[in-house]
This record gives structure tokens, sequence and C-alpha cells, in this order.
């Protein structure tokens, strides 16, 4: 029997088994806050910055090539299908203030074991993959403004340096992330409410430029894509051991910053696709949203509001590493990741997110943004549906409204379901690609698991 299912059944003593509500043993549920707690405006800034980082301004040039003139629904669509998922987290979080976050969610909603183990495994590789596609987003808008033009080499090299640099402050403390954010959020704000309000100006005094109408199925499918622009919301679930008062603050910070984050992304896409013209977008779709700010801000605006994506990419990064730290570190104290992940070589980091971003480096290196949009887009919407059905599953516990729950899952099959075929109909390789990473998360928790009987043997 494997350490996990022991310590499971140890508690089996305990009153909270007869109702269900035992928890993950190894995976311990936050008593004290730590020396430096976060505030509401802490967390909303870090799921803003996690939000906006990998949203507008890595995804808006890829989505608007799908969507066209309705790229703005297909992120309201986005949005809205976020907000029903971020009631789901906000009720769970609540419930289960367990460190590791998602991952307990499947453990009390399915058990401990191979199928919960797979669905941790997958959403942790997932923000992992994240980390690499913003960092990417970083590389291209710092090597143009940098280098004065865009270089392949050298968006990697610099997707690569935000990487190791922002690893730092995650691996000293929460209180010095959120304190960062707050700055880097604020900053990029204001530069994009300055693009919009130009924007809306320039809309105003000049024909705007034509786009092909997409279909409703190609809306929908879109969407789906867009949703990785409001993944990051996950992490202020994450952020519930880190705060006072988490019953108030995590639901507030969920729906302030996705509220916040719909209106700037509806905004800007409308003011983008009426800014650049389809040949310019296939060209710079990678820089889509400093290229808008051409024809009303001039090079002045392009500059601005390029280092203004440097900001968001990279406070972006810095909030899914923070999320990925606290979960690896508790999925290797639950069995689920191996011992080296709560080893600790300096301050908080462990042997095992040193060697975690040394995969997030590579990957940097190996595919292109693109790519790594659709694998990314398609495995949180899984792993976010898989805890809409968890949700369900506790719901008796939780006190939610079941009809915004069902609503949720339905919203989200049916997004998923048009992004996999719109997927399919493009780049089915992409399809091959999620399966056999799907395939592959189970094949690695049953090693995990097998060698985790093993030792429980000796």
């Amino acid at each position: 029997m494997s350490r996990r299912r022991l310590l499971w059944r140890s508690r089996f003593d305990d009153p909270r088994a007869k109702t269900g509500e035992v928890a993950r043993v190894s995976t311990p549920v936050v008593s004290a806050l730590p020396a430096s707690p976060m505030s509401l405006w802490s967390v909303t800034a870090m799921g803003i910055g996690a939000m906006v980082g990998a949203g507008i301004f890595a995804l808006l040039g890829e989505a608007a090539l799908q969507a066209g003139a309705e790229t703005w629904l297909a992120f309201l669509i986005g949005g809205f299908v976020a907000a029903l998922s971020g009631y789901s987290y906000a009720r769970l979080a609540i419930r289960y203030p367990e460190l590791g976050g998602v991952s307990a969610y499947f453990d009390h909603a399915f058990g401990i074991g191979r199928f919960s183990g797979t669905l941790s495994l997958i959403y942790l590789i997932t923000m992992a993959a994240s980390i690499a596609l913003v960092a990417k987003a970083f590389g291209a808008y710092a090597a143009p403004l940098v280098l004065g033009h865009p270089d392949a080499l050298w968006a990697n090299i610099f997707a690569s340096g935000i990487v190791v640099l922002l690893a730092v402050p995650n691996m000293m403390g929460s209180g010095l992330v959120g304190k960062a954010e707050v700055v880097l959020v604020g900053i990029k704000l204001a530069i994009l409410a300055t693009l919009m309000i130009a924007g809306i100006v320039g809309i105003a005094g000049r024909p705007t430029v034509a786009h092909f109408k997409a279909t409703p199925f190609g809306i929908a499918g879109c969407a789906g894509l867009t949703f990785l622009a409001y993944a990051g919301y996950s992490v202020i679930a994450d952020a519930v051991g880190n705060v006072p008062d988490p019953k108030r603050t995590i639901p507030r910070a969920l729906f302030l910053a996705i509220g916040a984050v719909i209106v700037l992304y509806v905004g800007l896409a409308i003011i983008v696709i009426a800014s650049i013209s389809p040949a310019d977008l296939a060209r710079h779709s990678e820089t889509a949203v400093a290229e808008a700010a051409r024809p009303v801000l001039g090079q002045a605006g392009y500059v601005i509001v390029s280092i203004g994506a440097l900001l968001a990419t990279a406070s972006g990064v810095n909030a899914w590493l923070f999320s990925v730290i606290k979960m690896s570190i508790a999925l290797a104290k639950a069995g689920q990741l191996p011992r080296m992940f709560t080893r600790l070589v300096w301050r908080e980091g462990t042997q095992g997110v040193a060697i975690g971003i040394g995969g997030i480096l590579l990957v940097i290196n190996v595919f292109d943004l693109s790519d790594l949009a659709s694998i990314a887009s398609a495995t949180f919407l899984i792993t976010y549906l898989a805890v809409h059905i968890a949700h369900w599953r506790l719901i008796h516990k939780t006190g939610a409204s079941r009809w915004l729950v069902g609503i949720g899952i339905a919203s989200m099959v049916g997004v998923l379901g048009c992004f996999v075929l719109t997927l399919f109909s493009a780049h089915p390789w992409s399809v091959a690609a999620i399966g056999m990473f799907l395939a592959g998360s189970w094949v690695i928790e049953s090693l995990l698991l097998k060698n985790s009987n093993r030792n429980a043997g000796h």
C-alpha cells in the first residue's frame, strides 16, 4: 500500500472521517498566517498580473487571427466562463484551505489515487507551460524594443532571463511577491488605460479597419483560446493560506480581478481590431497590442506600450511561479512528486523547484508561442472543468448554488468542445500533442505511485 494511502487510512479514526471531511494528511491545513500576510489588493493584483500577462499581450493577436471582428466577443465569452469557474474556486478555497489548492479539491472529491493525482499533475505541468508561454511573450516584446528588430534567438534569451530573475523573489517569500505585484500591476494598468483612452479617441476620428466576420462556432472555439487569458485567477485561490479572513478576501479578490480584466480585454480587443489591418496582424500577432499604439500614439506610444507589455508579462511570470512553487511543495509532501520538491536549497526554494525551472527554460527554447497557447488552453479547460465537477460532488459541503455550478460545467464543456474541434481542423497535430500530454501525465503518476508503494514496503 502506498505511503499516501497509508496516511489517508491513518485518519479514519478522526471524527471528520465519518462526514467525509478527511484532509490530505501530508498537505497541512493552514493554521497560521505567514510572517508577511497578503492584503486584498496584493492578492487581487497577483491575480490580475497572472491574467493580463498571459492574456492581452500573449494571446490577443492569436485570438484576432481566429475571430476577426468578433474577437471582443470571444474574450467576453471567455470571461463569462472564467467568472463561473471563479465561483467554484472561491467556494472550494474557503471550504478546503489546504496548501496545494486544486490538488486538495481533487482529493476530497475523487479520493486520493491515480485519477486525482493525474489531474493535479496535469494542472501543475500546465501552469509550468504557462510560465514558458508568458515568458516567450516577454521575449517577443523585449527583442524588438531593445535590439530594434525581432530576433527569435534573442527573444528566447530574454524569455529565459526573466524566468531566472523572478525565481529569486518567489523563493524569498509570499510577502515580497505580493508587494511586487501591486507595483507592477499599477504601472501596467495605467499604461493600458492610456492606450484605451487614446484608442477610443483615435477610432472616433478615422475609419476602422475591416476584418472578417467569424461564425458562431468559430467565436466559441476562439473563446476556448481566450480562456487561457483568464486562467491566472487560480493563483488567488492558491493564496488562501497567505491572507487574513479568507472567507471575505478570496471571493472579493477573485471577482474584482476577473471583472477588471474582462473590461480591459474587451476594450483592448476592440481597439486592436480597429487599429491593425489583417496583413499587419498576421505579421505582428505576438506584439499586436504594441502595434495598435502606433496609429494613435506614434512610435512613442509603441515604446510605452511595449514597456507595459514587459511589466505585464513579467508580473504574469511572477504570479505563476508563486503558484507553481506552492503547489509543487504540497504535492511532494503528499507523495505525488519526488521528495526533492521538499528539500530546501535556499529560503523557500527546493531542489525540485530548481529542476522545474530548468524544465521551463527548456520548453521556452523548444516550442513557439502558438503551440504553447493551444496546448495550455486545452489542458487548462480540462482541469478547470474537473474543478467544476469536483465542486459538484462536494457542493453539499460548500453550500454553493447548484444552478451556478451546473451552468459553469455546461458552458465549459461547450467551449472546450468547440475549441478542440476548431483546433483539430486547423492543427490536428496539436490535438495529438494534447492527447500525448494527458497520457504522459497518467503514466508519470502511475510510476510515482508504484515507487511510493515500493518505498512503503521497505
